[in-house]
């Protein structure tokens, strides 16, 4: 799909469908329970990621403090991220997607399609990934880094 049809589809296509659900359960249960509905999910949203966004932080401190790469962390911070930010949408589709990004046993389905249709995309030369930097913070600070003479450490 080109980036065209992307772009097309997220501004254009996504809010008149979500637009087309709003109006049609505003007939089916009326003007202010779909009004109620829309607030609920906007608030409960905000909730659920401000309290999966904690559980994520003290996560990823956790990995630095033991010396590991926090990488589930932040894959998981930028869903609840991006979760929380169509929570925020109002909308009945972008609310799905939006919960489905914050609840951690969708929210790893989610991840692993996305890192398989990266992983594809690479092999198939569709995408590169280049890589600045050779040297491992593993070991501590690059050469040259203000954390290097600082004494300084990273949790």
């Amino acid at each position: 799909m080109s980036v065209l049809a992307r772009l097309a589809l997220l501004f254009v296509i996504v809010p008149l469908l979500e637009l087309a659900l709003l109006i049609e359960i505003g007939q089916v249960v009326g003007f202010l329970p779909t009004m109620a509905l829309v607030v609920l999910t906007g608030v409960s949203g905000a909730w659920l990621a401000r309290l999966e966004g904690l559980r994520t932080l003290l996560k990823l401190r956790e990995d630095l403090a033991r010396g590991h790469l926090p990488g589930q962390a932040i894959m998981d911070g930028m869903s609840i991220l991006v979760g929380g930010v169509l929570l925020l949408t109002p909308g009945i589709l972008t609310d799905l997607v939006g919960f489905s990004l914050l609840l951690p046993p969708t929210r790893r389905a989610i991840q692993r399609r996305v890192r398989e249709s990266l992983e594809q995309r690479i092999q198939d030369g569709a995408m590169e990934m280049t890589v600045l930097g050779s040297r491992s913070w593993a070991t501590g600070p690059p050469e040259g880094s203000p954390l290097e003479d600082s004494g300084d450490e990273l949790n």
